[in-house]
């Protein structure tokens, strides 16, 4: 078992540890000639930045914190992880297809699993140079001041975000394009889910849906948006965190609605 202390200093190296990983992948944006780009799909990238960057995360926290084990999107498990012990679950970058462009939407993410549950996350957003963390049970931040999801009731009127992987039938994201906007929501794609996630948590976005990602897209977003007073589905459910899940977040008024107008209501 974590005890409090535990998870108080694993927040705090965190939240050190993602700034200086947000820096060092900027170190790479600054000479591009360092990326080398590689395409793993359509539209899905992995960088010389991204390897540099999860490297980084691991040696910072390995000798930290010797029995946690870490699951990284580049690398993998690091370690063969033991239920009871904590699992660091990490998007070294999240939107490296915004980043190679040199958009704003990408992220360090960084979210603590302990006994089948997510306590912490914190993802640091470096070309705005805004920081969100959240524990469970101490709320949401960003620099340092706390964050709640927005009020919003209905779909009328929401601007909900709408992801989509080419891994996924294109006809379903469309599917709840239209149905967002026949029931009068607006809604955004801008390529990064932790990126998203931070914006249901600070009340930006009112909700987010994507069908499938990995436990490293969204591990730091779930516990950020939870702890901002917002609803996600179980992204741990089956085998949510080896194989992925749906995810969907949303400010709890407005939850029974948006699982219902996408078909998702098994996911309540």
């Amino acid at each position: 078992m974590t005890d409090s202390c535990d998870l108080a200093s694993r927040y705090l190296a965190a939240q050190s540890v993602a700034r200086e990983a947000g820096r060092l992948a900027l170190d790479y944006l600054a000479d591009r000639s360092r990326l080398q780009i590689e395409a793993k799909g359509p539209h899905d990238f992995v960088t010389a930045a991204d390897r540099a960057v999860e490297a980084l995360i691991a040696a910072r926290l390995a000798p930290a914190f010797p029995s946690d084990a870490l699951l990284g999107e580049e690398s993998g498990s690091t370690s063969t992880p033991d239920r009871a012990s904590p699992l660091w679950v990490v998007d070294p970058i999240d939107g490296t297809a915004n980043f190679v462009r040199d958009l704003p939407d990408w992220c360090v993410s960084i979210g603590l699993l302990v006994e089948g549950r997510f306590e912490l996350g914190v993802i640091y957003v470096p070309a705005l140079d805004e920081l969100y963390a959240a524990q469970r049970g101490q709320g949401a931040f960003c620099g340092g001041k706390a964050i709640h999801v927005s009020d919003c009731t209905t779909v009328a009127g929401a601007t909900i975000g709408l992801d989509h992987s080419f891994d996924d039938p294109s006809a379903d994201h469309r599917a709840h394009i239209a149905a967002v906007h026949a029931h009068g929501g607006e809604y955004r794609r801008n390529g990064s889910v932790a990126v998203s996630l931070t914006r249901v948590a600070s009340g930006r976005l009112d909700g987010f849906l994507e069908l499938h990602l990995n436990a490293w897209d969204v591990a730091a977003g779930i516990v950020l948006v939870q702890e901002a007073g917002g609803w996600t589905n179980d992204f741990l459910a089956g085998e949510g965190l080896g194989k992925g899940n749906p995810i969907i977040a949303a400010t709890p008024q407005l939850r029974d609605e948006l699982l219902a107008i996408t078909g998702l209501e098994t996911w309540r």
